[in-house]
């Protein structure tokens, strides 16, 4: 058995900063599937994903020094570089605009207090095509957070790390995202037929 395929990914990117190849191996193994996948879903387009994998891990080779360890991991660390490569390459191929630091920009969105359902339960109500579709119409402040606390499962404390924010912005993030993927998957008179439908059960009307 390979012993260094038991080591730890800030021992492997220790070795392979000081010119070991299988350790490099090693961790490219083990993470360019979550690199890969995240700039997927962030663009809907294969030749941008394979690019952005390849210039993370090229960067991790050049710059991966940079890595802090205390503070987080180092898949987080590989998103956060991920991200700003996928961002950059959409933006020269106007697939979006930039990312605002305004969380009031779809103030007028109504949101229930309640608890929306999160997007596993969306995909069973729905395809998976029109979900994908969906999620990449969002924009881009609210797509990375479905994208990275939802279909890659990363933890709202490393979901802030990647995207540089507090752990209340992702929340409240992830929140009107969900709010915005129900309001598109959801046709405005299905809404309507389950209000009515709920209003003349509860007897509002005669």
């Amino acid at each position: 058995m390979n012993l260094k395929s038991e080591l730890g990914d800030s021992e492997l990117l220790r070795s392979m900063l000081a010119g070991d190849e299988q350790a490099f191996a090693l961790l490219y193994r083990r993470r360019q599937g979550n690199v890969y996948r995240f700039a997927l879903q962030m663009s809907g387009s294969q030749s941008i994903a394979e690019d952005v994998t390849q210039e993370v891990f090229l960067f991790l080779m050049r710059e991966g020094h940079v890595f802090d360890p205390e503070r987080g991991s180092l898949s987080a660390f590989l998103l956060g570089v991920a991200r700003n490569h996928v961002l950059r390459r959409m933006r020269v191929d106007q697939f979006l605009t930039p990312i605002g630091d305004d969380d009031n920009a779809d103030a007028g969105l109504p949101i229930m207090e309640t608890d929306l359902p999160p997007l596993d339960n969306l995909v069973r109500a729905e395809t998976v095509e029109l979900v994908r579709k969906a999620v990449l119409s969002l924009p881009a402040r609210y797509r990375e957070v479905v994208v990275l606390c939802e279909l890659q499962d990363v933890s709202y404390g490393e979901a802030a790390e990647i995207l540089g924010c507090a752990i209340g912005t992702v929340r409240s993030r992830l929140h009107r995202a969900r709010a915005l993927l129900l309001a598109k998957l959801r046709p405005a008179e299905q809404v309507d037929e389950a209000a009515s439908a709920s209003l003349k059960s509860a007897g509002c009307f005669a």
